[in-house]
């Protein structure tokens, strides 16, 4: 993977100075960019984590992951933050001036997963009536997606619980907690044979579209840069679309 130069930049310029000038030590200090996203990228930007880390030695990509909106909301009060990574636009839109200007980089749709086994014979919507299944919070994406879904297509049917973010509504459904629950393709991929997928009548057509932008007052802004890049790139692009994230809905970034 290329280098970033702008980060061997600011890291030689860094070590020159000896060290980032928050810590009172005598030696260089390693660097730290705390990147913010939607719990549903966990995998692949750990993995982009990793590649970003090799590519600079000093480096140590921190993620904060959870509900996109309590992310943008924990930017707004000034969290440790350099990058925010959201899974709708209105919750990147909920940072304002917080944040530059934003990016889309990827989509994801709604699936329905129940344990493998199938407990509550859950072979679509209609199902969940008489089913114990969770969704995530209305105030998070995957929430808000699941709630329209439902009334899209008419069914009346009322979770049992709503989870903070989208892994936490896996973990409810893999542990066998419950007979199904909503959540993002690239989780099920994710899971693998620990789930079984139902698909949702018009979740293609209701995409979450996933935006990240540096922080204003972020602390490390040219690495900060440097991860938008690597998202935006085609890295990062590979790696999304191999979590099963589809691309903008625009088109590549």
């Amino acid at each position: 993977m290329r280098a970033v130069a702008v980060v061997l930049v600011a890291l030689a310029t860094l070590t020159a100075c000896g060290g980032s000038g928050r810590s009172g030590g005598s030696g260089a200090e390693d660097v730290t960019l705390d990147v913010l996203a939607a719990s549903s990228l966990t995998e692949s930007f750990e993995a982009l984590a990793e590649d970003f880390e090799a590519d600079n030695p000093g480096v140590t990509v921190r993620l904060s992951l959870g509900s996109s909106s309590a992310l943008a909301q924990q930017v707004t009060e000034g969290a440790p933050a350099d990058v925010l990574a959201t899974a709708d636009l209105p919750s990147m839109e909920l940072a304002g001036d917080d944040v530059a200007a934003a990016t889309e980089f990827a989509t994801n749709e709604l699936v329905l997963v129940t344990p493998s086994d199938d407990p509550g014979g859950i072979s679509s919507l209609d199902d969940l009536a008489d089913a114990q299944f969770v969704t995530c919070v209305d105030s998070a994406p995957c929430g808000a997606l699941a709630d329209q879904l439902l009334e899209d297509a008419g069914v009346t049917a009322e979770p049992v619980s709503r989870e903070a973010d989208v892994k936490a509504v896996l973990a409810k459904v893999t542990s066998g907690e419950v007979d199904a629950g909503f959540v993002y393709v690239t989780d099920a991929v994710a899971a693998g044979d620990e789930v079984r997928r139902v698909e949702v009548p018009g979740a293609a057509d209701l995409p979450a579209r996933y935006a990240v932008a540096t922080v204003t007052e972020a602390r490390e802004p040219e690495l900060a840069e440097a991860w938008v890049d690597l998202v935006l790139g085609e890295d990062g692009q590979q790696a999304l679309a191999d979590a099963g994230f589809g691309p903008p809905v625009d088109g590549s970034p």
